[in-house]
């Protein structure tokens, strides 16, 4: 079995102890750094058990920690001091600046100073405005002092050995790659793969798999790498082949091994979570432009997070920092504007497009296959065809278009959203012109269908819409006076409806819930699950790993462990009497963060351990809370869970989600009354049940299934192994 990639927090901790087996003169300070507590995020766990006379918990007082460092460095020493936030590190300016740089050389000799000042930093935590900043803009250009900043391709150890050895330097640890897996073999995922240019301390190179040549260079430091790759996944589909670019050093930064690189790239960007205005990454634009200016096709793009303290409440704190959506969004704007010429702004009439599906008469005319699209008339401008957005659907909904009928658009411009069973698409105008919209809000599209119609002209006005009763109908229906010389009372006004629209999400929840109940024929079982002696190894568990780990990822991984007796509930149905079955176990889980359901897929879930599906689903909840889930994320789930553990949820029966046969559904903790050995005593339970497609499972196999479900989670040492049980 291979054992998996420890976590950035593991990594940096291993780290540690390595420099103080191999470095005798070597002090960390910092506040609560001592066992067992172990520092705010456990990074210098261990440490004060096997040197307690070189690890000192300090008093809250970043100044006088720093000052400290510098002067058992002056003293010949080594110290690493840990800001329990980065943010605190404004509080140690002075010593930074004005003795521990400063030493290096205003005495008349170099003067050693070992000292590297390690600062968690950046937000996505909900930690609100003063815990949550990205300083490093800072520090940038203090003459002697260096910085470094963690990522999951780079070794800690490096980064504090050379920090150490070339000291000062300062190492900004982003919080949310602490339970982040450190990728390794030169692997990023299947589309991507890394390798690291200038040593141990220098970049690391994300390409496509396939060598595709950059289109677009992107440039962040570690702790923006993750939302850096989920970008460059977002290009990829919008067919722009975009390589990532990671630092070890943030400053000095030493550009040699990367200028081909950018030279060849038609468009870099560089992207970080501070606030603009002196930045990081505005200096790696001047230094580029500096070095490469002639061939370089555009300026360097830079891209930053909102000009604002970081909220603590999630939705606005999603608003404020930089996120995937924004940094693909902004690089394939730029990317446009220096490959592509603008369309003329009339464009002249076209035949419509003949799409996927659409029947073609004998002289090669094109009709489009959907009543929609047949009834709205020949197109007259550049047609908008519905495209095909996944391969689970066949049909999407119209959830709204962001232009009135006849405005004029440009090309480019947010057209309108469609909603698939995995995610909202934004589809983008292919053209200039007024818009003639041809699919109204809350139809259903197929592949190949006329959404809309860019004209050169603006539309004819639309006839007002007028009843479905023909003239004989109402004088048929109009009330008629008993005696015609007394007029009717008159009759006031009904009152407005009250009504509720429901947003975007919700839309495509509807969708997805009409189609699976009109499709799949379900049934439903439930059974009730101890869960003390599980939950108490979790909470055990949870400390030995640093990973939040809890109920959830732990019916995740006991449904994961029945595959292999109930291989035929993981399958699909491929006609009436074949299922295709699935070689690996990848679950759905629900995520409702208050902004939409998400179905969000964990991968491998019978090998891989419950610390890492911990560290997944924590970050599928940022997500959701962010609304910046991919395609891919969506997609591909084999069986899917739905997470209802609220306090007081007895049971929920889920629905179906075709083509998967199978959705489990774990409620909320519940406390039973029981007797053990004749003594009454408490106990908490859950209910687990199993909404399942009666074509292919019926209900002694669904009981069976969870019966299985609820041992695993009794033997909860078995749970905890990551051991694929196949």
């Amino acid at each position: 079995m291979t054992r998996p990639a420890p976590r950035v927090v593991e990594a940096l901790n291993a780290a540690l102890h390595r420099l103080f087996e191999e470095r005798s003169s070597l002090h960390l300070l910092g506040e609560d750094v001592h066992d067992p507590y172990g520092g705010a995020f456990k990074v210098t766990r261990g440490l004060s058990t096997r040197h307690p006379d070189r690890v000192l918990s300090t008093p809250i007082s970043e100044a006088g920690i720093t000052g400290v460092a510098g002067g058992l460095a002056l003293a010949g020493d080594q110290a690493i001091v840990e800001m329990m936030f980065g943010d605190f590190a404004a509080l140690a300016f002075d010593q930074i600046l004005n003795l521990i740089s400063k030493s290096v050389t205003m005495y008349g000799d170099r003067v050693p100073m070992p000292v590297v000042v390690r600062c968690p930093v950046g937000g996505n935590r909900g930690y609100g405005p003063t815990h949550s900043q990205s300083l490093q803009k800072h520090f940038v250009g203090v003459p002697n002092l260096a910085l470094y900043e963690t990522s999951p391709f780079h070794d800690p150890y490096a980064q504090l050995a050379e920090g150490l050895d070339r000291g000062p330097a300062m190492l900004f640890e982003d919080k949310v790659l602490y339970t982040r897996r450190m990728f390794r073999d030169g692997v990023v995922d299947e589309h991507h793969r890394y390798a690291l240019r200038g040593g141990s301390t220098g970049w690391a190179h994300v390409s496509p798999m396939d060598g595709t040549a950059a289109d677009v260079v992107l440039i962040c430091p570690g702790g923006t790498t993750h939302r850096a790759l989920d970008a460059a996944r977002l290009l990829r589909a919008r067919g722009i082949a975009a390589h990532v670019l990671v630092p070890a050093r943030l400053y000095p930064p030493d550009l040699e091994p990367v200028l081909p690189l950018l030279a060849d790239a038609r468009l870099v960007a560089v992207a970080e979570e501070s606030t603009e205005g002196g930045t990081w990454g505005a200096e790696i634009a001047a230094r580029v432009h500096t070095r490469i200016w002639s061939q370089l096709r555009s300026p360097v793009l830079q891209l930053s997070s909102a000009d604002s303290v970081v909220p603590t409440a999630p939705h606005l704190e999603s608003r404020v920092l930089l996120g995937a959506e924004r940094i693909a969004a902004e690089i394939e704007e730029g990317a446009a504007r220096s490959l592509q010429p603008r369309a003329p702004a009339a464009p002249p009439p076209v035949a419509p497009l003949v799409a996927a599906g659409s029947e073609t008469d004998g002289a090669g005319a094109g009709k489009p296959a959907a009543a929609a699209a047949d009834s709205a008339g020949p197109a007259a401008g550049v047609p908008v065809a519905v495209p095909k957005l996944n391969n689970n659907d066949a049909a999407y909904l119209v959830v709204q278009w962001f232009a009135d009928d006849g405005a004029y658009i440009g090309e480019g411009d947010p057209l309108v959203e469609l909603e698939t069973s995995k995610a909202v698409e934004e589809i983008a105008a292919p053209a200039d012109g007024h818009l003639r919209i041809r699919a109204a809000e809350g139809s259903e599209v197929g592949v190949g269908d006329l959404l809309a119609e860019l004209l050169a002209e603006p539309p004819a006005a639309t006839a007002p819409h007028t009843s479905a009763l023909t003239a004989s109908d109402e004088h048929v229906a109009a009330p008629v006076p008993v005696n015609p010389s007394v007029a009717p009372p008159a009759q006031e006004p009904a009152p407005a409806a009250r009504t509720h629209v429901l947003d975007r999400a919700q839309q495509g929840t509807a969708a997805v819930v009409t189609r699976a109940h009109r499709e799949v024929p379900v049934a439903f079982a439930a059974v009730e699950v101890r869960v003390d002696a599980v939950l108490a190894r979790l909470r055990t568990l949870s400390d030995e790993t640093g990973a939040d780990v809890g109920l959830p990822e732990a019916v995740v991984k006991a449904v994961a462990a029945a595959h292999p007796a109930f291989p035929h509930l993981f399958g699909t149905l491929v006609d009436e009497r074949t299922v295709r079955l699935a070689d690996t176990v990848d679950i759905g889980v629900t995520v409702d963060a208050g902004n939409g359901l998400y179905i969000p897929v964990l991968r491998d879930c019978a090998g891989r351990s419950l610390a890492d599906l911990s560290d997944d689903l924590m970050d599928f909840r940022m997500k959701a809370f962010r609304a910046e889930f991919t395609a891919g994320e969506l997609s591909g789930g084999c069986l899917s869970v739905s997470l209802n553990t609220e306090p007081g949820v007895l049971f929920v029966q889920p629905i179906v989600m075709a083509p998967q046969l199978c959705m489990v559904s774990v409620g909320g903790r519940l406390t039973r009354l029981v007797l053990e050995d004749g003594v009454p005593a408490s106990t908490t339970v859950v209910t687990l049940g199993l909404a399942y497609d009666h074509r292919v499972v019926n209900g002694r196999d669904a009981v069976a299934f969870l019966r299985a479900v609820a041992d695993a989670l009794h033997d909860a040492e078995r749970l905890v192994e990551c051991v694929d049980p196949q």
